[in-house]
Protein backbone atom coordinates (compact mmCIF):
# COMPACT_ATOMS: atom_id res chain seq x y z
CA UNK A 1 0.00 0.00 0.00
CA UNK A 2 1.38 3.11 -1.10
CA UNK A 3 1.18 6.17 1.37
CA UNK A 4 1.82 10.08 0.75
CA UNK A 5 1.92 12.58 3.00
CA UNK A 6 2.22 16.44 2.16
CA UNK A 7 3.74 19.25 4.44
CA UNK A 8 5.33 22.54 3.93
CA UNK A 9 2.25 24.88 2.97
CA UNK A 10 0.87 27.67 4.56
CA UNK A 11 -0.14 31.11 4.67
CA UNK A 12 2.77 33.70 2.66
CA UNK A 13 2.68 37.14 1.21
CA UNK A 14 2.96 37.66 -2.65
CA UNK A 15 6.65 37.10 -3.62
CA UNK A 16 7.16 34.77 -0.69
CA UNK A 17 8.59 31.36 -0.86
CA UNK A 18 7.37 27.86 0.43
CA UNK A 19 8.88 24.56 0.06
CA UNK A 20 6.78 21.70 -0.06
CA UNK A 21 7.95 18.47 1.08
CA UNK A 22 5.86 14.71 0.21
CA UNK A 23 6.95 11.81 2.29
CA UNK A 24 6.18 8.58 0.67
CA UNK A 25 5.94 5.19 2.38
CA UNK A 26 6.47 2.88 -1.10
CA UNK A 27 8.76 0.20 -1.74
CA UNK A 28 11.01 0.68 -3.85
CA UNK A 29 10.32 4.43 -3.92
CA UNK A 30 13.03 5.18 -6.54
CA UNK A 31 11.48 3.35 -9.11
CA UNK A 32 8.64 5.96 -9.57
CA UNK A 33 7.87 9.44 -11.39
CA UNK A 34 6.50 11.66 -8.67
CA UNK A 35 4.52 15.04 -9.67
CA UNK A 36 3.09 17.64 -8.25
CA UNK A 37 -0.67 19.10 -9.15
CA UNK A 38 -2.63 21.42 -7.77
CA UNK A 39 -6.35 22.46 -7.18
CA UNK A 40 -7.92 25.86 -6.59
CA UNK A 41 -11.76 26.46 -5.33
CA UNK A 42 -13.49 26.11 -8.81
CA UNK A 43 -11.17 24.88 -10.87
CA UNK A 44 -9.98 21.37 -12.12
CA UNK A 45 -6.38 19.58 -10.71
CA UNK A 46 -3.65 20.77 -12.90
CA UNK A 47 -0.25 19.47 -13.28
CA UNK A 48 2.58 21.65 -11.52
CA UNK A 49 5.71 19.67 -11.97
CA UNK A 50 7.06 16.00 -12.04
CA UNK A 51 10.23 14.45 -11.31
CA UNK A 52 11.68 11.35 -13.09
CA UNK A 53 13.33 7.84 -11.14
CA UNK A 54 16.65 9.40 -10.73
CA UNK A 55 16.15 12.82 -10.54
CA UNK A 56 17.88 13.37 -14.10
CA UNK A 57 14.50 14.55 -16.19
CA UNK A 58 11.86 17.34 -15.33
CA UNK A 59 8.77 18.70 -16.47
CA UNK A 60 7.21 21.84 -15.42
CA UNK A 61 3.98 23.48 -16.23
CA UNK A 62 4.62 27.17 -17.73
CA UNK A 63 3.07 28.85 -14.88
CA UNK A 64 5.24 27.77 -12.95
CA UNK A 65 8.56 27.37 -14.78
CA UNK A 66 11.46 29.12 -13.75
CA UNK A 67 10.25 29.97 -10.08
CA UNK A 68 9.41 26.35 -8.90
CA UNK A 69 11.91 23.31 -8.75
CA UNK A 70 10.80 19.82 -8.08
CA UNK A 71 13.89 17.71 -6.83
CA UNK A 72 14.02 14.22 -4.49
CA UNK A 73 15.97 12.42 -1.86
CA UNK A 74 15.54 9.06 -2.84
CA UNK A 75 16.89 7.58 0.70
CA UNK A 76 14.34 9.93 2.28
CA UNK A 77 11.31 8.73 0.00
CA UNK A 78 10.98 12.53 -0.37
CA UNK A 79 10.31 14.81 -2.55
CA UNK A 80 10.32 18.48 -2.49
CA UNK A 81 8.73 21.24 -4.04
CA UNK A 82 10.60 24.45 -3.87
CA UNK A 83 8.07 27.55 -4.45
CA UNK A 84 9.70 31.35 -5.02
CA UNK A 85 8.08 34.48 -6.38
CA UNK A 86 4.44 33.12 -5.48
CA UNK A 87 1.57 34.98 -6.83
CA UNK A 88 -2.03 34.99 -5.79
CA UNK A 89 -2.73 32.88 -8.62
CA UNK A 90 -0.69 30.34 -7.22
CA UNK A 91 -2.57 29.67 -4.27
CA UNK A 92 -4.27 25.86 -3.99
CA UNK A 93 -4.30 22.72 -2.43
CA UNK A 94 -1.07 21.29 -3.25
CA UNK A 95 -0.73 17.26 -3.56
CA UNK A 96 2.28 14.64 -4.67
CA UNK A 97 1.38 11.80 -6.70
CA UNK A 98 3.02 8.50 -7.81
CA UNK A 99 3.46 7.65 -11.73
CA UNK A 100 4.20 3.90 -12.04
CA UNK A 101 6.89 3.50 -15.13
CA UNK A 102 9.46 5.86 -16.29
CA UNK A 103 8.39 8.61 -18.28
CA UNK A 104 7.21 11.94 -16.91
CA UNK A 105 3.21 12.52 -17.06
CA UNK A 106 1.69 15.53 -17.06
CA UNK A 107 -2.44 14.35 -16.46
CA UNK A 108 -4.00 13.00 -13.49
CA UNK A 109 -4.88 9.99 -14.86
CA UNK A 110 -1.51 8.70 -15.44
CA UNK A 111 -0.89 8.50 -11.57
CA UNK A 112 -1.69 5.58 -9.54
CA UNK A 113 -2.35 7.23 -5.66
CA UNK A 114 -2.44 10.83 -4.37
CA UNK A 115 -1.77 12.38 -0.86
CA UNK A 116 -4.49 14.10 0.89
CA UNK A 117 -2.91 17.05 -0.21
CA UNK A 118 -1.53 20.74 1.78
CA UNK A 119 -3.38 24.35 1.46
CA UNK A 120 -1.10 26.79 0.11
CA UNK A 121 -2.34 30.66 0.19
CA UNK A 122 -0.11 33.20 -1.23
CA UNK A 123 -2.06 37.05 0.19
CA UNK A 124 -1.26 39.75 -2.00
Amino acid sequence: QVQLVESGGGLVQAGGSLRLSCAASVRTFSSYVMGWFRQAPGKEREFVAAISWSGARTDYADSVKGRCTISRDNAKNTVYLQMNSLKPEDTAVYYCAVRPGGALGNLSYQYNYWGQGTQVTVSS
